[in-house]
C-alpha cells in the first residue's frame, strides 16, 4: 500500500510550529497558576496563597512530566501525537482539579482560565480541523462534567458560552487558513499534472501508437483503486501521477526497437525489459512520487513470478503495481500498435479473466469485473476526445 509521506519541508514547519506551541503552552500555564494563586492572593487581595487543593500541586508535577514526554516523542519524531497528548492530559487533569475544588469549597463559583483560551485561539496554527474540534469539544465537555458533578449551573453555562464564542471566532480563522492551503494545493497539483502530461507528450512523440495510453491507464487504475477503498485521497493523487508516468522509462528505448513492426528478438526484448527500472530511477527524487515508485518499477511483474524486472511473485508484488498491471494490459490490448490491430474490449476482458492467477492477482480480477463498465466509458470518452482534437483529414 502507498505510504502517505509528507514533504521534509512540511515536517520541518510542523516541528517548528509544535515547538513554539509547547513553549507558549507551558509558559502560560505556569505563569497563570503562579499569578492567579500566589501573586494576586498575596499582594493584591491579602489572602492565603497557594493552590486551592493538593491536587493542584500534583498537576504541576505532571506538567513537568509532560515536558519530558513531549521531548521524548519529539526526539523519536512522533510529533503528530504530542499536541493531542498535551491537550487531553491538561484538560483532563484540570477537570478533575475543578471538581475537587468546587466540591471542597462550594463558595467558589465560575470556571475557565487563560490557558484554555490560548488552546482555542492557537489551535488553528496546526491547520487541522480535527485537532481544533478536539480542543474545543474537550473543553466544553470538561465544563459540562464539572457542572453536572458539582451541580453548579454557573460552571456549566458561563465558561461554555465563552468558549463557544471564542471558538466561533477561531474557527473562522481556521477556515480562512484552510481555504488558502486548499488553493495553494490545487494550484500545485494542476502545475504538477501539467508537467507530468508534458513529459507524457514527449514520450508519445517517440511512439505515436501509444498516444493517450498513459492517461487511459491512469484512469483505469484509479477507478479500480477507488473501488478497493484502501487509499486516502492524497495517496490516490500520488498513485494517479505514478500511473501517468508508468512507461516513462521507454524514453530510453531506441526508436528502432520501440516502433518495430515485427516480433522482437530476444536481445531486443531484454532492452524493452529495462524500461521499468529506468523509469523508476528517473523519478525517484520526485518527493510526491517517492512512495509510489513501485507502480513504475513493478507494473510488468506477474502473479506467477514470470514477470520483470525483478521476477516478483504473488503478494510480494506491491498492490499498486498489481492494479496498474491490469489497467496497462487492458489498454494495450484495446489499442492499435505498430505490430497488430486493437482487440475489442470484450475480447480484452476475456483475456484478462484468463490471466487470473497466472498474470494477474485473482482478488483484483473480481474487482475488475465490477468496474469493467466504467472502463468502457473511460475508453469511449478517450476516443471522443481524440477525434475532437485530431486535425481534419485532407480530401
Amino acid at each position: 500500500m502507498l505510504k502517505n509521506r509528507k514533504d521534509p519541508a512540511l515536517i520541518h514547519e510542523e516541528k517548528r510550529t509544535l515547538k513554539w506551541f509547547l513553549v507558549l503552552f507551558f509558559t502560560i500555564s505556569i505563569l497563570y497558576e503562579v499569578f492567579y494563586y500566589f501573586i494576586i492572593p498575596g499582594f493584591v487581595e491579602d489572602k492565603q496563597v497557594g493552590m486551592p487543593s493538593l491536587f493542584g500541586y500534583f498537576i504541576y508535577i505532571l506538567t513537568f512530566t509532560l515536558t519530558g514526554v513531549s521531548y521524548y516523542l519529539y526526539s523519536k519524531k512522533n510529533i503528530s501525537r504530542i499536541k493531542y497528548i498535551i491537550v487531553l492530559a491538561y484538560i483532563g487533569l484540570t477537570g478533575i482539579n475543578d471538581i475537587i475544588v468546587h466540591s471542597v469549597t462550594p463558595s467558589i463559583t465560575g470556571g475557565g482560565n487563560i490557558v484554555e483560551i490560548f488552546l482555542i485561539v492557537f489551535s488553528p496554527i496546526f491547520v487541522s480541523e480535527s485537532f481544533f474540534l478536539l480542543v474545543c469539544g474537550s473543553i466544553i465537555l470538561k465544563y459540562a462534567l464539572v457542572g453536572i458533578v458539582t451541580q453548579d449551573i454557573v460552571v456549566l453555562l458561563i465558561p461554555s458560552l465563552l468558549i463557544i464564542l471564542i471558538s466561533s471566532i477561531a474557527y473562522l480563522l481556521l477556515k480562512r487558513i484552510l481555504g488558502y492551503v486548499d488553493g495553494i494545493k490545487g494550484s500545485y497539483n494542476r502545475q504538477l499534472e501539467g508537467i507530468v502530461k508534458g513529459i507524457i507528450a514527449t514520450l508519445e512523440l517517440k511512439d505515436p501508437y501509444t498516444k493517450g495510453h498513459s492517461e487511459r491507464v491512469a484512469f483505469y487504475a484509479l477507478s479500480l483503486a477507488k473501488k478497493l477503498d484502501i487509499y486516502s485521497d492524497e495517496e490516490l493523487e500520488a498513485f494517479y501521477y505514478a500511473c501517468l508516468l508508468h512507461d516513462i522509462g521507454k524514453i530510453h528505448i531506441p526508436d528502432r526497437i520501440l516502433m518495430k513492426p515485427d516480433k522482437l528478438t530476444k536481445e531486443e526484448f531484454e532492452v524493452i525489459k529495462t524500461h521499468p527500472a529506468v523509469g523508476a530511477e528517473a523519478v525517484e527524487k520526485v518527493e510526491v512520487l517517492s512512495d509510489s515508485l513501485n507502480v513504475i518499477l513493478s507494473h510488468h511483474e506477474r502473479w506467477d513470478g514470470k514477470g520483470y524486472p525483478q521476477g516478483l511473485k504473488g503478494v510480494d508484488i506491491p498492490i499498486a503495481a498489481r492494479i496498474t498491471a491490469i489497467a496497462d494490459a487492458f489498454d494495450a490490448m484495446t489499442s492499435t500498435r505498430s505490430y497488430r490491430e486493437a482487440l475489442s474490449p470484450e475480447t480484452a476482458y476475456q483475456r484478462i479473466l484468463e490471466g487470473q492467477g497466472t498474470q494477474f492477482d485473482p482478488d483484483l480480477i473480481h474487482t475488475f469485473k465490477t468496474v469493467f463498465s466504467e472502463w468502457i466509458e473511460i475508453r469511449e470518452e478517450s476516443n471522443r476526445s481524440a477525434s475532437i482534437s485530431a486535425p481534419p483529414r485532407e480530401l
